[in-house]
């Protein structure tokens, strides 16, 4: 079966893979021509894909990378896996998804079965893309939302071991996409509409969103009381039943806490409720970066400017290149509006806007764990006794006491 996989990042590149590794014909389609100039070489910076697993694949023709619509036009499955962020006013953003739709509906030369798995608002599926290959197609499609649950760098759960929601406008639909998902997926939850499919996934991380901004806050209090609140929710974690631990930080980054919120709280907006929760838990997680800079200025004698900072990770999570909505990001940019003399050293990124990463550096007056990947080597700060601030919110012991 030829299966295109539309969009080749964290989620598009993942399932293509596993697809393919189960014995299908994949297309690897994203319009990046540098992100497929790399795949072809068999290079990609996403956790758990080797490079020999890459060319493996394209030496067998199972896998092909390409930047041309026109190679999916006989394909059995396309799956939908591109971006959805939000625009500069932090409202949906669903251009990536639309302008794929567009491309493969004028493309398709067959009958073949859509599948979404870009996150997005309750009837994104059927009151956005069905119109679309309606408009643009005569021919009778099948459609289907699997909304994704990959969480990069996760060692425990991927996408052969993680449950998926499936659910297809038809119920012909939704029997050929779990068939299809069940080769290479974990188990499968029937759900009875796309609808709720595609609102599983947003609670999901509304779930996490809001209770990491009660952490944040739970903070904000425990400094102020004068208690570390990393000590205080490790007691509450001793209750075998009815909790769930979430730990404080400087905010949420990547492309789903930070996100997928906003998406239901647009659909709540759209039908006339307010997500009060949602909202809240937004603008508390932000704030964290204003009030982790008031905390150091307070350590730091009222004053950054001058000083001299390196920060240590500025992706959004440890074992990750990814920068998006990075909250390490927004705690670099207030640094320098202080007027602190900035660096940062992620070995996984290695370079941003024109800086790149640097060593871990001992001469300096403060030190900033953020975002601790493994390939950080702490110990130079700690011989040198160079003052430091743990920021992560990990809960790992670096030999320095929890700010948060």
């Amino acid at each position: 079966m030829k299966v295109s996989v539309i969009g080749q990042g964290y989620v598009g590149l993942t399932v293509a893979v596993e697809v393919a590794s189960v014995g299908h014909t994949v297309i690897g389609l994203d319009l990046d021509k540098n992100n497929i100039a790399e795949l072809t070489k068999g290079k990609t910076h996403i956790p758990g894909i080797s490079t020999k697993k890459i060319l493996d694949l394209i030496k067998t023709e199972n896998y092909t990378p390409t930047t041309d619509f026109n190679s999916i036009r006989d394909s059995n499955i396309v799956i939908i896996a591109v971006p959805t962020p939000l625009n500069e006013d932090k409202k949906p953003d669903l251009s990536f998804l639309i302008n794929a739709a567009e491309n493969i509906s004028r493309v398709l030369s067959s009958s073949a079965l859509i599948v979404n798995e870009s996150t997005s608002y309750p009837g994104t599926l059927r009151n956005l893309i069905v119109p679309i290959f309606k408009n643009n197609s005569s021919i009778t499609f099948e459609f289907a939302s699997a909304p994704e649950r990959i969480d990069p760098g996760n060692n425990n759960w991927n996408l052969r071991n993680t449950p998926r929601v499936i659910s297809g406008i038809s119920d012909q639909a939704t029997t050929k996409a779990i068939d299809f998902y069940q080769q290479f997926s974990g188990k499968i939850f029937r759900a009875s509409s796309p609808e709720v499919a595609e609102a599983s996934k947003l609670f999901e991380n509304s779930f996490r969103q809001i209770n990491i901004a009660l952490a944040n806050e739970f903070s904000i209090i425990s400094y102020k009381l004068g208690f570390s609140a990393h000590e205080a929710i490790n007691a509450a974690s001793t209750k075998p039943f009815g909790f769930m631990p979430f730990y404080p930080g400087i905010g949420v980054g990547g492309h789903c806490i930070p996100v997928d919120p906003t998406y239901l709280s647009h659909a709540a907006t759209l039908s006339g409720v307010n997500a009060n929760f949602i909202e809240l838990a937004n603008e508390t997680n932000l704030n964290m970066v204003h009030e982790v800079i008031s905390r150091i200025k307070q350590e730091m004698g009222g004053s950054l400017k001058s000083l001299k900072i390196q920060i240590a990770g500025i992706s959004y999570k440890s074992g990750v290149s990814d920068l998006r909505e990075s909250a390490a990001l927004r705690l670099l940019a207030e640094l320098k509006n202080e007027g602190s003399i900035v660096s940062w050293c992620d070995p996984l990124v290695k370079e941003y806007k024109g800086s790149k990463s640097s060593d871990i550096n001992p001469e300096i007056d403060l030190g900033l764990i953020v975002t601790p990947h493994e390939e950080i080597d702490f110990e130079l700060w700690k011989k040198h006794q160079t003052k430091v601030i743990d920021l992560s919110s990990n809960n790992k012991n670096y030999g320095w006491a929890k700010y948060l």
